[in-house]
């Protein structure tokens, strides 16, 4: 007898599945949003279905996520990317178990060409990468998922050992400028210049906590430290850098939803609202670090109410078992707390989805190893 948490007649691998099947009926690879573009919307998706396709080994997932990168780069390796930002870069994670699991060569030298924009991209006095070039002078929180993962398994990979050292030096500059003491967690970004209007004067930071950049914090974070050798001299540090971030991650948890709100430690104000993607991101941080044994497993808990809370609020399952998420913000910039409590929502974004796939599978994890 397994003791899987059902929730609302689904475990989280079922809940998985269907949330991938659902899009992957509605679209084919290369149509998923926007159509035709090698994009970290469609990269973030087809990252939980490869993590479907790691646990149940089902072909047409496989087929599926391999099918939109084929579509988009040729037999020689060439596809067009954006050469301006990190957003470009995170796709790449479909590059690299490709080339591992056909050796093909295309798919290694289109994930070269991406390595490459990492020679490119402007950076701050300090070596931080801007966002993009129309950010000038700006770190996003953001940006650690999307280059991060990918630049680090690069190195290791194709023995670039400073690419590692490379996105250490990322996360570190990002936690000196972003972080609030105040609460623990971290801002949207930082503006060296101080020239932006959204920024704190003193600081350079954004002014608010917006959920979902500090989810792909936390998910860049955990999934790092996972990348790392046991002996790695940064390792311990970035534990307790995680630790800290659950914490307080958890102190702002929604005591009746178990979600996670908009703008992270302002739940109070009346016109802030409980965002589904941003929840779904902590619960995969929170889900994946018990499950490496880097947080104590008490935290599981705030893991599991939180994705209970997603399923019971923000999802909704038609006739013919189509799941929609739900609740999901729209993309969004850097900007003051009326400018991310007024951005509008949709149904089945790729952001939502891919992180919620992610989550479950997470959540799937810990249930089979504990039971």
């Amino acid at each position: 007898m397994t003791n899987q948490t059902v929730v609302h007649g689904k475990s989280a691998l079922e809940w998985a599945e269907k949330a991938s099947e659902s899009l992957m009926k509605q679209y084919e690879p290369v149509l998923l949003p926007p159509a035709h573009r090698w994009h970290y919307h469609q990269g973030v998706f087809l990252c939980g279905v490869h993590s479907v396709w790691q646990e149940t080994r089902k072909e047409e997932y496989f087929q599926y996520f391999k099918e939109y990168v084929d579509q988009l780069v040729d037999e020689n390796g060439n596809f067009y990317f954006e050469r301006d930002q990190l957003d470009a870069i995170q796709p790449g994670l479909l590059l690299l178990p490709l080339y591992n699991q056909t050796g093909e060569k295309r798919y290694k030298i289109a994930a070269t060409k991406l390595r490459n924009l990492l020679n490119t991209i402007n950076q701050t006095s300090e070596g931080g990468f801007w966002h993009k070039d129309k950010y000038p002078y700006q770190m996003w929180l953001d940006g650690l998922y999307m280059a991060g993962p990918f630049t680090l398994q690069y190195g290791q990979q194709f023995n670039e050992p400073e690419l590692v050292d490379l996105v250490l030096q990322q996360e570190s500059l990002m936690r000196k400028n972003t972080k609030d003491e105040k609460t623990g967690l971290y801002f949207h970004g930082w503006d060296e210049s101080g020239n932006t209007p959204w920024c704190v004067p003193e600081t350079h930071t954004a002014p608010e906590i917006w959920g979902r950049s500090l989810g792909w914090y936390g998910l860049a974070v955990v999934d790092i430290i996972s990348m790392l050798p046991e002996d790695h001299p940064k390792k311990q540090e970035l534990i307790g850098v995680l630790q800290n971030l659950i914490e307080n991650l958890v102190r702002y948890q929604d005591a009746e939803t178990g979600l996670w709100y908009q703008i992270v430690d302002k739940g109070h104000l009346e016109d802030n609202w409980l965002e589904s993607s941003c929840s779904s991101l902590f619960v995969y941080t929170i889900a994946k670090a018990v499950n490496q044994g880097y947080i104590d497993a008490k935290y599981y808990e705030a893991a599991k109410k939180g994705y209970e809370g997603i399923i019971s609020h923000y999802i909704k399952v038609d006739e013919e078992e189509k799941v929609t998420l739900t609740g999901i913000c729209i993309g969004t910039s850097i900007g003051v707390y009326d400018y991310y409590v007024g951005r509008e929502t949709s149904e089945n974004d790729l952001h939502g989805v891919g992180a919620f796939v992610l989550a479950s599978m997470q959540i799937n994890q810990y249930e089979l190893s504990n039971e």
